[in-house]
């Protein structure tokens, strides 16, 4: 029989207090196996920062009109669709009420209220019909994230992440003046919850390993939303407690820089055997 669990037992209390890391032990005891490699891949603060809001339908964790739209017609259950009206036909409703109002106050002309829904229904499928139009191809986008062309003195890192393993990787490989690889590390820790959050668990790992074995400042990556969220961290709020240890860590990097590096240079760490599952 699983042992039972305080009915005051607070998030801090599986944590163990010494690593600073999920009590292992305790969750074995008290948290169903199929939730225990979720629990494992969020990170802990390190800094007891407060809790927030994030929106889970976004990769940044903000949100978009695009991504409540999308929820509205994709994740709602079907009974309250047709209880709840769509938030852009209400808008539509509301606004040829005001209309309607107005006319009725300032110009004598009156409308009926069955005629008024039922346009105010057709103007937003007409809304919705447009909206489900292929959008024609555009060119390729001419502000591409510069590529550092000199990869001098520079730690190239990457992550390592798929779905059905329990364990996610990452390596890193300092380059010297002349191009020449003078170290490489790779690890593996418990899978995170997305190919990203081991982006960002790379890089940490690698400015870490920089201020212990070099003076290297500069860092390259081909994943292009890891060097937006090091840049601008507050757009990424799903990424906050990571995040906070890279700010951290930047303080001892007087002249940190992260470039975007193409997918033919950061093939060299891809070549190395990330380990896996232990």
């Amino acid at each position: 029989m699983a042992p039972v669990m305080h009915p005051n037992v607070r998030v801090s209390d599986l944590i163990n207090q010494e690593s600073k890391d999920w009590d292992v032990g305790l969750l074995e005891n008290y948290v169903h196996p199929d939730d225990i490699p979720f629990i494992r891949s969020l990170a802990i603060s390190s800094t007891h920062r407060r809790d927030s809001y994030c929106w889970n339908f976004t990769r940044n964790g903000q949100y978009t009109v695009k991504s409540g739209y999308w929820v509205a017609q994709n994740l709602l259950n079907k009974t309250e669709e047709r209880e709840v009206l769509d938030p852009i036909t209400r808008n539509l409703i509301i606004w040829y009420i005001w209309k309607a109002r107005n006319e009725k106050l300032f110009r004598g002309i009156d409308r009926d209220p069955l005629e008024l829904v039922r346009h105010a229904e057709s103007e937003c499928q007409a809304w919705f019909d447009a909206n489900d139009v292929v959008q024609p191809v555009t060119q390729a986008n001419t502000n591409e994230e510069p590529q550092a062309i000199s990869l001098g003195n520079i730690c190239l890192l990457d992550g390592s992440w798929t779905s059905s393993a329990n364990f996610s990787g990452c390596g890193w490989a300092w380059m010297d003046g002349s191009g020449n690889a003078q170290l490489m590390g790779t690890r593996n820790f418990p899978r995170r919850e997305s190919a990203l959050h081991s982006e960002v668990e790379a890089i940490r790992w690698a400015m870490e390993n920089m201020l212990q074995h070099s003076n290297c400042q500069s860092f390259g990556t081909d994943c292009k939303e890891l060097i937006a969220m090091v840049r601008e961290p507050q757009a990424w709020p799903s990424f906050a407690t990571e995040l906070e240890r890279i700010e951290t860590l930047q303080i001892c990097f007087p002249d940190f820089k992260i470039v975007h590096v193409s997918y033919n240079v950061v093939h060299l760490l891809r070549s190395i055997n990330f380990p896996r599952e232990a």
